[in-house]
Formats: structure tokens, C-alpha cells, sequence
């Protein structure tokens, strides 16, 4: 249950079948391309979509407004020292710059950067410097059945084998993602970062955190991993930072704000980085956010300290993900943190993967209930160099979970919207692209269906509910 009241609310809309149906043709079948009034509950992304406490609003209201120097940014550094341990902070706008400054001062042409599971923009923004990216998933992440609780943890063999093939001289440093986002929002063990910080230290090769998820990771450290049942979430994030040299994060994500910052322990590298923070961001203590964001930021990171703040989101995806699995809807199990995930591959075996099964679904469900989910499959990933598709490892459908946001309620429309399409799911087929983008095709890009089933699926729904929205 929520461990918050509401004080302010925002009305909602939802719109009719027919309506629902022209605004997903204008959008070409993309859910980016919708425009929010045409969305009853958005659950594309966690992405800016907390909601802010109290306090957080109260602190944005009182920050010092100054181009340099600002107080606000001091406290801010105080809060992540307090918190990670870390001497040095930088803030940019959001966990994208991050990703940008990050491959700009260490990838360089034939580098190889590892990771438990890698992030669409991180990716393209380390192939762009000439580098690429090697994935050392467990053998079971992909499984979506299996009932490992931490399937984001690293294959450690996997990570000795790769630095003794390519030597520690190309791996400038190892990516740790908590959680991983793409493969169901997965976590890891501290355990399990421990035994890499450690591999990587007798290499000689930094260890880097994309803490963008690490709420949710927390929680789930906490509540499955024995050796950690007893420590604060203020603990547990003090032996995890303690064991990472470089901590990047989104505050779209971590901290229930906006904007983002990179945290370092070495005093040469906050000079590498500065200069272009400077060049790409605004001034040191702003980073291209205003104070009101990092105000609120500064609250917000405390408030991930509390364990009853940051519960929320993945006992409301447990939920949601046990619902839809009593019906026998195929779901990411067991549920990880950022979003319910949807098995589009399972949920659609009928729709071959070279027509977007993940983002057929999600479109249907999109049509079937005014709910916005978000593609996670075939169309977030980029063609190969001879222009055919790269099909994903995973074809998923996300249902985002704000933090603070969405009411038990809200979930069970969602779930009962999803079960009446698994029954009907022999009525949907496929997309194909018509306006197709070279670089992050699916933020901006336009499909269309291969068929006329959104027709048929919108007479079906006509005729189990009709006038009803």
C-alpha cells in the first residue's frame, strides 16, 4: 500500500476506441509520438515522472538561484560525500550527458567497454567514440522464467575470460548497470558488484556505475540478499559506492527530480571532466539544470535513504506482474524494479519477430486501454552495418511505474485492459517501418501495421464493450 497521502492531483482523460485509434495512426504506431493528452495513464517511462514530496517542493523554493557558486549546489555535493563518499560532483542535465562525458574522455577507437547488459544511448555514445560494447549476462538473464532474483548479476567467469583476451589496456573501465533496464529492470547483488569491483581492481581497470535504477536495486538487496536483510538502505549503498570508482545516474530516475550528475573519487579526472561539462552543460554548479531541480534533487536522494520512500514502485510491479501472471499472461518473472514487463514473444508467437512483436503489442494495448507503454524489443535496437535487422535478444513490452505516482486502482484497469487483449491477442499482427531513422530509430520513428488488425481489434472491443471507453 502507499506510504504517502495525495495533496495535489491532476485530472485525467481518457479518450474513445475511435479516437484512441486516430491518434496512434497520427503518431505512426510510435508511442513516443503521442501527444500526452491522448494518454489516460502514461506508463512508458519512470523517466521525469516521480512525483515530488513535499519537502522536495519546499527545497526548490528556497534554492539560491546563482549562475556560480550557487549554495544549492554545495549542499547538493555535501549530500552525495554523505551518501556515496565521493569528494567530486558534477551536474549535467539528465543520465544521457553522463553517458556523452563518459565515453568522451575514456573510449577511444577499438576500446572495449563490458557490461552486465547494455543501455540503448549508452551503446550508441560509446560506438560513437570508436569503442564497443561486450555484454556478460548470466546465462538465465534472458530467461523470463527463471526465478534467479538478481538475473542482472555479471557471469564473472565471462569477465575474466574477456580481460584475458583483450587485455586490461582496452578496457578503460567496466559499466555496471543496477539494474538492468533493458532485460525486465533486473537487479543485482552487492555480492555480486563486490566480486567485480574486485577482478577489476587486479587489473588495473576502473569500475563505473550507472546508479540511474539503483532505488529499486537497493530494495531488492535489502529484501533478497540474506547477508544484507539487517543493513539500511543507507548502508548498503555505502558498501556498494565504496566499491565503484566513477557513479553516473539519471535524477530523472534516482532522487524523484530531474537532471543527472557524475560523482569521482580522483581529483585528475574531475579535471578531465570539468573542462567539458563546461563546453557541453553550463557552469560547474549547475550543469545545465536550474537550482529548483537540484534543490529538490538534494532532498530527493535523502528520501531514497527511507526504505518505506523507495518500496513502492517494486511492490506495485509485484503486484501487478502476479496479476497478470494468475491469468496466465506471460510476464518478466521474477519482478524487477523501473516496470512490469511483458513477454511480447510469448504473448504474440504468432507475429514473426521481423514485424516488431513488442511494438505490435504495445500499440494494441495502447488501443485497448489508453495505457502507454514502451517498446522494448527488435525496434530498440539498431540495424547491422549491411542494413539487416539485429533482432533483440528479448521482445518486451514496459509498463513503467512511476514512483509515488499510479494508485492500486489504476494497476487493475491497466491488468484487466492487458488480460482482455491476451484473450483476444489472435486478432493482432504486426508493423512494418515507414520512416525509419539511422541512430535511436525508436524514439522519432513511424511504422505502420502490416495488416488491417488494428480494424478488426478496435470492432472486436466494440462489440465486448460498447460505448463503454
Amino acid at each position: 500500500m502507499e506510504m504517502h497521502r495525495a495533496k495535489v492531483v491532476q485530472k485525467l482523460t481518457l479518450v474513445d476506441i475511435d479516437t484512441r485509434k486516430q491518434n496512434l495512426e497520427a503518431a505512426g504506431y510510435n508511442q513516443f509520438l503521442l501527444k500526452n493528452d491522448a494518454i489516460f495513464l502514461d506508463m512508458l517511462t519512470d523517466s521525469g515522472m516521480n512525483v515530488m514530496s513535499d519537502k522536495q517542493l519546499a527545497a526548490a523554493m528556497t534554492g539560491d538561484d546563482a549562475y556560480a557558486g550557487s549554495r544549492t549546489f554545495f549542499e547538493l555535493a555535501d549530500k552525495i560525500k554523505e551518501i556515496f563518499g565521493f569528494d567530486f560532483f558534477l551536474p549535467v542535465h539528465q543520465g544521457r550527458a553522463c553517458e556523452h562525458l563518459l565515453a568522451r574522455v575514456f573510449v577511444k577507437p577499438g576500446d572495449v567497454i563490458a557490461m552486465n547488459y547494455h543501455f540503448t544511448t549508452t551503446r550508441a555514445h560509446i560506438m560513437l567514440c570508436g569503442g564497443s560494447v561486450i555484454e556478460l549476462n548470466l546465462p538465465d538473464s534472458l530467461d523470463n522464467s527463471s526465478a534467479n532474483p538478481f538475473k542482472g548479476n555479471f557471469d564473472l567467469d565471462k569477465l575474466k575470460a574477456l580481460i584475458a583476451e583483450v587485455g586490461p589496456q582496452r578496457m578503460p573501465f567496466v559499466r555496471i548497470e543496477a539494474g538492468t533496464n533493458l532485460i525486465g529492470g533486473q537487479p543485482l547483488s552487492l555480492e555480486n558488484i563486490v566480486a567485480v569491483a574486485k577482478i577489476c581492481r587486479q587489473h588495473g581497470i576502473l569500475t563505473v556505475l550507472d546508479a540511474s535504477l539503483l532505488q529499486d536495486n537497493l530494495y531488492f538487496i535489502k529484501v533478497r540478499e540474506a547477508a544484507c536483510k539487517d543493513m539500511s538502505i543507507r548502508e548498503i549503498t555505502r558498501a556498494l559506492a565504496d566499491e565503484i570508482d566513477v557513479i553516473y545516474f539519471s535524477a530523472r530516475k534516482l532522487g524523484f527530480a530531474k537532471g543527472g550528475g557524475i560523482c569521482l573519487r580522483s581529483a585528475e579526472l574531475y579535471d578531465q571532466f570539468k573542462e567539458l561539462v563546461t563546453l557541453h552543460e553550463g557552469f560547474l554548479t549547475y550543469g545545465g539544470i536550474s537550482i529548483t531541480e537540484l534543490a529538490s534533487m538534494t532532498q530527493g536522494l535523502e528520501e531514497t535513504m527511507d526504505f518505506d520512500m523507495i518500496s513502492q514502485g517494486p511492490q506495485f510491479i509485484a503486484y501487478m506482474v502476479d496479476e497478470l501472471d494468475k491469468r496466465g499472461i506471460p510476464v518478466v518473472k521474477p519482478a524487477g524494479g523501473l516496470g512490469c514487463h511483458l513477454d511480447a514473444r510469448a504473448f504474440l508467437s504468432h507475429v514473426p519477430q521481423a514485424e516488431y512483436q513488442a511494438g505490435a503489442l504495445s500499440a494494441a494495448i495502447y488501443l485497448a486501454s489508453g495505457v502507454r507503454p514502451m517498446e522494448r524489443g527488435t525496434v530498440s535496437e539498431a540495424r547491422n552495418e549491411d542494413g539487416s535487422e539485429h533482432f533483440a535478444d528479448v521482445e518486451l513490452v514496459r509498463l513503467a511505474m512511476p514512483r509515488r505516482l499510479f494508485t492500486r486502482s489504476q494497476i487493475d484497469y491497466a491488468v484487466d485492459r492487458i488480460h482482455w487483449l491476451f484473450e483476444n491477442r489472435g486478432l493482432i499482427g504486426g508493423l512494418r517501418f515507414v520512416k525509419e531513422p539511422k541512430v535511436l530509430r525508436f524514439f522519432s520513428g513511424e511504422l505502420a501495421p502490416t495488416s488491417d488488425w488494428s480494424d478488426r481489434l478496435v470492432a472486436k472491443y466494440k462489440a465486448d464493450f460498447g460505448d463503454s471507453l
